[in-house]
């Protein structure tokens, strides 16, 4: 899975990474570097709360752990 981080000029020397895929997804940072870790974080945090929200319907058959890389 390949996502795409966009980068913006925020205010007071502040950068806004955001992924264009999942907008709700999004963090700061003083440099790129910085950006590109927190948005890391920011995902992790994303999935862990929908992982928390599902809850399916049915009798569970099989449950995998998918890795993307």
């Amino acid at each position: 899975m390949t996502l795409t981080l966009v980068i913006k000029k925020g205010k007071n020397g502040y950068l806004i990474g955001q992924l264009k895929e999942l907008p709700e997804v999004f963090t700061q940072g003083l440099s790129v570097e910085e950006v590109k870790e927190n948005i890391v974080d920011s995902l992790e945090m994303y999935l862990e709360d929908m992982r928390e929200k599902y809850q399916p319907e049915g009798e569970m058959i099989q449950e995998k752990e998918l890795i993307f890389a």
